[in-house]
């Protein structure tokens, strides 16, 4: 009688395993990209600024009118995010008029100042230094940081409009200075772009000065036959 011989039972072989450490053996070892420091920010040493109480106030910083480092930081971090050039923490007049613009953008009209008219309106307040444009009370052109004249050439108050418009345009008084998108609405005083710096300096000959982006949008949203109301009196800079 022949013994029968004892085999040992099959044990199932799990293909995903057995490929997963046939790749953990054979795979090459890829080393992790070195991860790159990010530069510390420079310091920020920016001294008091004219405007440091206002800017600490909109900032919700402790407000002393004194300059901190946590200041600095904090007025450098609000001009880098609205591109006020410099970006130094300086607490400028350029910082201090753009926290005007970001406050009165959907509202600049909150007095009732500018008359409601159902035809498009030209709104520019000196005492703010802001225009706007409106019809029949709703904002189509939202505020925006404008220079107007300075003192002994302010700009006109009351009633205007726009009666000439050259969107190439120069000064034949000031040195052929250049006046891009200028609209005239007062004689020789208009609005227009201006290159460089729009708040250096105490003020324009009159016109009424915006950035350029600026000047070119109010001129593809204005007419020839707009009216324009200006008031208030440009505060001493």
């Amino acid at each position: 009688m022949t013994t029968p011989v004892r085999r040992r039972p099959r044990v199932p072989i799990r293909v995903g395993l057995l490929a997963a450490l046939v790749l953990a053996v054979t795979a090459p070892t890829v080393s992790a990209a070195p991860v790159r420091a990010t530069a510390p920010a420079p310091a920020c040493t920016a001294d008091t600024g004219p405007y440091q109480w206002e800017l600490e106030q909109y900032l919700r910083l402790p407000a002393d009118g004194r300059q901190s480092e946590a200041d600095c930081v904090a007025i450098r971090a609000f001009q880098e995010r609205n591109a006020i050039v410099p970006a130094d923490g300086y607490a400028s007049l350029a910082t201090y008029r753009t926290t005007l613009v970001i406050e009165e953008r959907r509202t600049p009209n909150k007095s009732g100042t500018c008359p409601r008219r159902e035809e498009r309106l030209v709104c520019v307040d000196l005492a703010r230094q802001l225009l706007w444009v409106q019809r029949a009370g709703k904002v189509v052109y939202p505020a925006v940081a404008v220079r107007t004249g300075r003192w002994g050439q302010q700009t006109r108050n009351g009633w205007h409009e726009i009666t000439e418009r050259r969107i190439d345009d120069h000064s034949e008084l000031y040195d052929n200075a250049p006046m891009p998108y200028a609209q005239y609405f007062s004689g020789g005083q208009a609005f227009h772009g201006v290159y460089g710096d729009l708040f250096n300096g105490g003020g324009s000959a009159g016109c009424i000065n915006l950035r350029l982006p600026d000047a070119e949008l109010l001129w593809n949203t204005t007419a020839l036959g707009d009216p324009v109301f200006i008031w208030g009196r440009k505060p001493a800079t």
